[in-house]
């Protein structure tokens, strides 16, 4: 289960690098449309920090310390600086995840995030469906945008 995780948060991650090269015009990372309040850049900034505090700070003690609302204030982030923030999350991601034992999916999260207690693979499992919906939101806003 383990190396099935991975391959999702890699490739998922490796699309969220593509969404973002594929936006024509850089300024458009940080515009919306309609009743869409996050743009893509701030929803790349967003997955950056969920993932390396949950996979990366909690489960690989890597020390990174998180500034959510950060996540959603910053603008005007260059895309290549968007692109290595997801880059170095995808290594830290994939080196934690390949640390883990099978049997520490079975263990309880370190946190209650979610309001009740889980499993680790429990919460992996959600932070892969977290990665994916927010995946979608940044393709489907290029693509209105653009």
């Amino acid at each position: 289960m383990i190396q099935e995780l991975s391959r999702i948060f890699a490739r998922d991650l490796d699309k969220l690098i593509t969404e973002l090269k594929l936006f024509k015009n850089e300024q458009h990372l940080w515009e919306t449309t309609g009743s869409i309040t996050n743009p893509a850049g701030n929803l790349a900034l967003h997955l950056a920090g969920n993932l390396n505090t949950y996979i990366g700070h909690l489960l690989g003690q890597t020390g990174y310390v998180r500034n959510r609302p950060e996540e959603f204030s910053l603008k005007q982030v260059p895309r290549q600086e968007l692109i290595r923030r997801l880059t170095e999350t995808r290594v830290v991601v994939a080196s934690t995840l390949q640390r883990l034992s099978p049997a520490a999916l079975e263990q309880p999260y370190p946190e209650q995030v979610l309001g009740f207690p889980m499993t680790t693979g429990f919460f992996l499992i959600h932070l892969a469906s977290h990665l994916a919906y927010h995946l979608g939101q940044v393709n489907y806003l290029r693509r209105a945008l653009e």
